[in-house]
């Protein structure tokens, strides 16, 4: 495995921070927030169209460009990093990795050539429990002849008012899960936006009444659909765990920034000795999560492919637990840390920590809490020891 990246991975990185810079500055995200759909449509149709992000990891089968996850995490960590208001995340880390992971092949060939094109937006739909994991109790899907009626209520779908196709997150009468892809229009689907902390990041509550489907509709096998959530939802922590690192290190960029100007005691206080401990400390916590989220990567690479290596794709839970638990924790730190060396101006909606506040107060509870992973991890250490 190597551990630097390749000159291909850093020309992505070094394209993928100056084109944000540009496109996803702060005045651009805030235009985003206060946008019926919480995105710029014209700004994702030129990602979609002449970046091609949409499809990085994709099959070229499939009309993607046929890379793999460590290049979608060095995107997600700009994108964290200049917090970047659009449907990557739930379209590319949610319902892509699920119909990667599915063995339905029609399905693959229906809807990711949509998918790559960003012609299409998509999102998983499952109901959370109390620590933002995905919960036993799912709707219900009752067998009608030889398909499917689905009903039930999500309260917090991502992105869930303006996907075009959603993945939804069932449970048969024999108490199976079930993951089934839904045309967003289809008949007897209800979603209503709702209003959340984190105004960067849009959730809807989506209703199912009476929403028939088909057996073609599923994405696998009988008896694999709780495996197959399971595994999604790893990556997507995984995915979450890059794009905090570059949100955390954003936050630190910011504070940097500002105690280099104001002035204390005839000094910028980036001179005494004390804020230089503090910002040091943050300093160290990045570079903690940011090595424990690229390697998570390199697993969640081999894990998505068939002809991965299955020794390092079997370690995608405890990668998972040990990236999302440190970058979690690291960038509500340093957000934190951000208002208060901003002292009283840290808080007024002219400076940009509080919107990074509030997406780090937000990650946190998306894809399982910080203490929820650390107890998965002890009980993968636990059970593995002879």
């Amino acid at each position: 495995m190597d551990f630097a990246l390749s000159d291909e991975q850093l020309m992505i990185q070094e394209s993928a921070a100056g084109f944000l810079a540009a496109a996803s500055d702060s005045a651009a995200v805030r235009a985003a927030m206060a946008s019926p759909q919480g995105f710029d449509a014209q700004l994702w149709r030129q990602i979609a169209e002449e970046l091609c992000w949409p499809g990085l990891m994709i099959p070229e089968q499939y009309g993607g460009v046929g890379l793999g996850f460590v290049e979608q995490a060095i995107l997600l960590e700009q994108m964290g990093h200049h917090l970047l208001c659009s449907p990557f995340f739930a379209s590319a880390c949610l319902a892509t990795p699920a119909l990667l992971l599915g063995d339905n092949e029609a399905l693959r060939a229906r809807w990711l050539p949509e998918l790559a094109a960003g012609s299409l937006t998509a999102t998983l739909a499952y109901r959370e429990n109390r620590d933002g994991w995905h919960a036993a109790e799912q709707p219900r899907a009752t067998r009608d002849g030889d398909g499917w009626h689905l009903d039930g209520i999500y309260e917090a779908v991502l992105d869930g008012a303006s996907a075009e196709l959603l993945i939804v997150a069932t449970r048969d009468d024999a108490g199976a899960l079930r993951l089934f892809a839904v045309p967003a229009e289809q008949a007897g689907i209800r979603r209503q936006a709702r209003p959340t902390l984190d105004q960067t990041r849009r959730r809807a509550r989506i209703e199912l009444d009476g929403v028939a489907v088909s057996a073609e509709q599923c994405l696998h096998s009988d008896g694999l659909g709780e495996a197959l959530l399971d595994k999604v939802l790893q990556i997507a922590a995984i995915a979450l765990a890059c794009e905090q690192t570059g949100a955390a290190q954003r936050t630190l960029d910011l504070t940097l920034a500002y105690i280099g100007e104001r002035k204390q005691f005839g000094r910028t206080i980036a001179s005494f000795q004390a804020i230089k401990h503090r910002c040091a400390d943050l300093m160290l916590a990045i570079e903690c999560a940011r090595s424990a989220s690229y390697y998570a990567a390199c697993v969640a690479r081999e894990a998505l492919v068939e002809d991965g290596d299955a020794q390092l794709a079997g370690q995608l839970a405890e990668a998972c637990a040990i990236a999302q638990s440190q970058a979690s924790e690291t960038f509500m730190h340093c957000a934190a840390e951000s208002i208060q060396l901003h002292g009283g101006v840290g808080f007024t909606w002219e400076y940009d920590p509080h919107l990074y506040f509030k997406r780090a107060r937000a990650s946190e509870q998306l894809l399982g809490t910080p203490s929820w992973h650390r107890e998965r991890l002890a009980t993968l250490i636990l059970e593995t020891r002879p």
